[in-house]
């Protein structure tokens, strides 16, 4: 069984007449959403499955966390 080929489309960034600095944001921002440089940080060091782990289950716990604050606030 061939293994799964992920597919990605690259990420354009059109430099226009607003200049470099603003189409260097515009890619960090597209590299951010994709979560690119997230997996970038996570690839850098090797962790144990079982460090992934608790990093995995504190991370939802924090997700949570926050869902519950966001309910539990008063609408603006």
């Amino acid at each position: 069984m061939p293994s799964e080929a992920v597919q990605c489309k690259p990420l354009e960034v059109v430099v226009g007449d607003r200049g470099v600095e603003r189409a260097l944001k515009t890619l960090k921002r597209k590299l951010a959403a994709e979560g690119v440089l997230r997996e970038l940080k996570v690839r850098r060091h090797y962790l144990k499955p079982s460090i992934k782990r608790r990093k995995k289950q504190a991370e939802a716990a924090r997700r949570r966390r926050k869902r519950t604050r966001m309910e539990a606030a008063p609408p603006k």
